[in-house]
């Protein structure tokens, strides 16, 4: 007799998928090809780092530090063979929301709190929980991110006169009106020309590293023809050429207790984007993720760029798509990523300085624009009226609200429309017109049997679908619709996969209004899970007021009626 496997243990959901590529065998081959995958997505990785910080409102060496601190260790750590992490677009209206009402300070504060949320998360194995967030509330936040990232660069798109930009959507175009006037028409060309140039390359050039090929032909424009607009260096002074040391930042328990909400989004949005981008990396190289361990090496992640003064990190789906299709083989192309990146600013950090502002406004307009899902909406948009609500709705409160509350409203939103939908589907009928052929064990002569036509007094009613709290309402109007009690009233519950405390409260309040009444009642076909919640609910048979039996035919043989399979029943005390 053959002795069944064990379960893997625990821990072994938080092994790093590094680890069990090494132990499957890594060569030179695969070195080689991880290293010019991370090469070639460092190149990508590069001017996105720098425009991610810099539309959050910080300055583009936080986005360097984030993409080499954070992203070395999400590969080295996560649970994914290919993801590349690092700051993403994502978190930009977050972030730059974070920033405005509480600081850079309090965005430090929030990051390492998140971090230490996603810890808790992977190790309370939450990660799996990704899929049941509903698609349109996914596309919903996400295309109203894009939108708020589209909002906070028409500033430095037009180069328009504006000291402080407000954070929220509203006011910010308020003050785009009321500085129209202040439009730098170098910075505008600048932008469009930069962007006309990323389309272009987009279209024919597919394969090319567009966005750095456009940031350095804006950069050697600007230098060369000495264009007046805001540049890297102007604005936030020159890019250190060394990573800042690991420092615990100040706060207090008032302090965190404010910043909690904040911490919740990072957390959620960096818990949600990465597996997204883990479940697209399986996807494209047949892998399969470990969504548990990604979630602690997030939450490492984050923790670690938190303490070098580093944006949140998440996994990046388009560097991801990159490292794919550039032949990496293992986490230790993302590592590499990572070593490349902190080799340009060790290096060549003053060639950043002469970055054009606008260029990387057109940037993230495509980034914004990539973003959008617009296929996916006009897809959604065809959908059911339900979900096109939740879509809509999920969308507005991320743009004009808050990203925290889109979520929780699209979620609550879609978890109403769920229950709705299955109330719909259950069926509560009475037994006048149906055929009892749903019965599996109703052979040939049975159906011989007219059981349209019950004894006087007795009546029948069949459930179809989960008996859950959304319809426990329905059961409890049924006795309330005789105009006389019945002797006995069969309740067929074959077609009940499931029943929830409300259900199985509903049946309890069945039986003691039938109690009260006088009426017998007899339950047909009970399921295991079902006749699990009614007995650990104390809703019993006690041989007289409430009987189970088998199906149907053998209630109404309890009930003395003939058929062929069964000989006439002594009249029952159910009678």
């Amino acid at each position: 007799m053959s002795v069944p496997a064990s379960a893997p243990p625990l821990w072994h959901l938080y092994v790093p998928k590094l680890v069990t590529t090494l132990r499957q065998g890594y060569g030179m081959r695969d070195l080689r090809s991880d290293l010019m995958a991370g090469l070639t997505v460092a190149v990508v990785a590069l001017p996105l780092s720098m425009a991610l910080a810099i539309a959050s409102g910080a300055s583009p060496a936080v986005g360097l530090q984030t993409a080499i601190v954070a992203g070395f260790l999400i590969s080295a750590l996560g649970g994914s063979r290919v993801q590349i992490g690092g700051p993403t677009a994502a978190f930009i209206p977050v972030v730059y929301s974070v920033i405005a009402h509480y600081g850079y300070d309090g965005l430090v504060v929030a990051t390492l709190m998140a971090g230490a949320m996603l810890v808790v998360a992977g190790l309370l194995r939450l990660g799996t929980l990704v899929k049941y967030m509903p698609q349109p509330v996914i596309t919903g936040f996400t295309a109203g991110i894009a939108v708020s990232i589209f909002s906070s660069q028409i500033k430095d798109l037009l180069g328009l006169d504006i000291a402080q930009l407000p954070a929220e959507f509203v006011p910010r175009w308020q003050a785009y009106a009321a500085h129209i006037g202040s439009i730098d028409p170098w910075a505008t060309g600048l932008a469009l020309g930069t962007l006309a140039l990323l389309i272009a390359l987009r279209r024919w050039r597919p394969q090319w590293p567009g966005f750095l090929i456009a940031v350095v032909l804006a950069t050697l424009a600007t230098v060369l023809l000495q264009l007046p607009v805001e540049t890297v260096v102007s604005r936030f002074g020159p890019v250190p050429r060394e990573l800042a040391a690991p420092h615990l930042p100040a706060f207090d328990l008032a302090r965190l207790h404010e910043l909690l909400p904040s911490a919740f989004t990072i957390a959620f949005l960096g818990g949600v984007e990465s597996l997204l981008s883990a479940v697209v990396s399986d996807g494209m190289i047949g892998g399969r993720h470990r969504s548990n361990c990604e979630l602690v090496a997030q939450g490492v992640a984050n923790a670690a760029s938190a303490l070098v003064g580093g944006l949140p990190a998440t996994g990046a789906i388009v560097r991801t798509a990159t490292n794919v299709r550039a032949g990496a083989r293992s986490p230790v192309a993302g590592m590499a990523h990572a070593l490349f990146i902190l080799a340009f600013v060790l290096v060549a950090a003053p060639l950043a300085n002469r970055v054009p502002l606008p260029a990387m406004a057109a940037m993230l307009l495509v980034i914004a624009w990539n973003m959008s899902e617009i296929e996916r909406i006009r897809q959604l948009l065809r959908s059911p009226w339900g979900d096109r609500i939740v879509l809509v709705v999920t969308f507005v409160l991320t743009v004009v609200i808050d990203l925290t509350v889109a979520v929780e409203v699209g979620v609550v939103l879609a978890a109403f429309l769920f229950m709705y939908r299955m109330s719909e589907v259950v069926a509560l009928e009475s037994h006048v017109g149906l055929l009892d052929s749903d019965e599996e064990d109703f052979t040939r002569a049975r159906r011989e049997v007219d059981y349209d036509v019950l004894p006087e007094g007795v009546e029948a009613y069949r459930v179809s679908g989960p008996l859950f709290f959304a319809v426990a309402n329905r059961i409890d109007d049924v006795l309330r619709a005789f105009g006389r009690p019945p002797r006995v009233f069969i309740l067929r519950l074959r077609l009940v996969p499931f029943i929830d405390a409300s259900g199985a409260t509903a049946i309890g309040n069945l039986v003691a209004r039938c109690r009260r009444d006088g009426t017998a009642l007899v339950i047909t076909g009970l399921q295991p899970q079902p006749a699990r919640i009614l007995a650990a609910m104390g809703v019993v048979a006690d041989g007289s007021s409430l009987r189970f039996v088998a199906d149907f035919p053998a209630a109404l043989a309890l009930l003395g009626v003939a058929t062929p399979a069964t000989t006439p029943a002594e009249p029952s005390s159910a009678q």
